[in-house]
């Protein structure tokens, strides 16, 4: 079972980075208010959701192995240049790949958590629709 905690703790960081790019750019460049906030608040409900894992938070970091990740880059890929628009489509597409992955993943290990992930993931798929409305 360590191999899906190494992918919930993958997605998990995923999935939050994704959200914080969203928000960043929905405060500095958008300067929209609303839009920021509401990301915000689904990033630190993210981070309450896996609160709620108790003592097997401690997996996560136990079995992370980014040495040895036959995944891992260990170089940019993709230099090419975006655009604010660009950059939130790719972050939110990041956060909602890794909620899906979470939701099934958590269906196997910590089924506890799989509802509340699952409704996330369409929250996340509502703010994006606002958020690149605006383009």
């Amino acid at each position: 079972m360590n191999g899906f905690w190494r992918i919930i703790d993958a997605n998990f960081n995923r999935s939050r980075e994704g959200l914080r790019v969203c928000e960043d750019v929905t405060r500095f460049i958008l300067d929209d208010r609303s839009l920021s906030s509401a990301l915000k608040s689904l990033r630190h409900e993210l981070n309450q959701v896996f609160l709620r894992l108790g003592k097997e938070r401690k997996l996560l970091l136990k079995t992370r192995e980014i040495s040895s990740d036959v995944g891992k880059r260990n170089w940019i890929l993709d230099q090419k240049q975006g655009t604010p628009e660009t950059l939130l489509e790719s972050n939110f597409k990041r956060a909602e790949e890794g909620l899906r992955v979470l939701e099934e993943c958590t269906k196997i290990v910590a089924r506890k958590l799989t509802p509340r992930i699952q409704a996330l993931r369409f929250q996340v798929y509502e703010l994006e629709k606002k958020t690149l409305t605006k383009f």
